[in-house]
């Protein structure tokens, strides 16, 4: 028999096709592309207040403060990276402050159901409160600016952090807490070797939540106490009506906004994989 007679069957070709990222990429762009488009002939068509810039000459005044953000020709004339950096420090330094009062109470909290209960009424009234609503306090107890920033960053900060940690550190396996007593454990050790390494993804993942809320106060608070910084960056743009220059902030305080975001996530995930170990 001639083997070479019989047909053989042709190979199926490969399809291709694309990943989930790479779908979600393109969906992106065709969002994004589509905003730029509607922005650009809504602008020109006239669909929009006067005010409205179109999406051409927004990206141009965005090219030009990205391209030059660190010149300083006094008080009022300066590169948005100095006003980032401003802001940033006012925040860094506001959420360090509230991390360093919540997270000892959240350990506190969430050792002893007294004291939970005991704080548990002033936690839920004062996490709704406006960060704007701190304001007029915080200048009236510190009568200084820069203060009531830190106050107004601090105070808004720490309700995520608080409410974490003291849910990680109650939820600790019972098990573990059984081990360390059999073996003699101070409560120190414990809480360091044991309840703190247990709780640490509860607690960065408060933080996390806590740095978003910070940056988002950041505008608020530097619009009504005034000085420097992206928020009176914004404020002072607006009075001059230029709008590009307002659209320019806003994507870079959301930019940022997402960087200490993935940060933090990143860090979550470390503590995540290092208790896994």
């Amino acid at each position: 028999m001639n083997n070479s007679a019989i047909p053989v069957a042709a190979m199926p070709a490969k399809k291709f096709s694309l990943n989930t990222n790479q779908k979600a990429f393109l969906l992106f762009l065709l969002i994004l592309g589509t905003v730029l488009l509607v922005w650009e002939v809504g602008a020109r068509m006239g669909w929009f207040s006067q005010l409205m810039p179109s999406a051409s000459a927004t990206l141009k005044d965005f090219w030009w403060w990205i391209s030059n953000p660190f010149f300083d020709y006094g008080p009022n004339d300066r590169g948005i990276g100095w006003l980032l950096l401003t802001s940033l420090r006012r925040v860094l330094l506001g959420f360090a402050i509230g991390s360093a009062i919540a997270i000892p109470l959240g350990i506190l909290t969430g050792l002893s159901e007294v004291i939970s209960r005991a704080v548990d009424p002033f936690i839920q009234i004062l996490k709704p409160v406006s960060p704007l609503a701190w304001l007029p306090l915080g200048l009236g107890l510190l009568k200084n600016s820069e203060s009531t920033a830190l106050f107004v960053i601090a105070i808004t900060s720490i309700w995520p952090t608080l409410i974490n940690t003291k849910f990680g550190v109650s939820h600790v396996d019972q098990s573990y807490l059984d081990v360390t007593r059999t073996l003699g454990a101070s409560r120190w050790r414990t809480l360091t070797k044991v309840i703190l390494p247990a709780a640490a993804p509860y607690i960065v993942s408060g933080l996390r939540i806590s740095i978003g809320i910070a940056w988002l106060v950041i505008v608020a608070a530097e619009i009504l106490v005034g000085g420097s910084g992206i928020g009176y960056f914004v404020w002072n743009e607006w009075n001059n009506l230029k709008i590009t220059s307002i659209i320019t902030a806003i994507l870079v305080i959301g930019v940022v906004g997402l960087l200490l975001d993935r940060l933090f996530g990143l860090l979550q995930t470390w503590v995540s994989f290092g208790q896994r170990l």
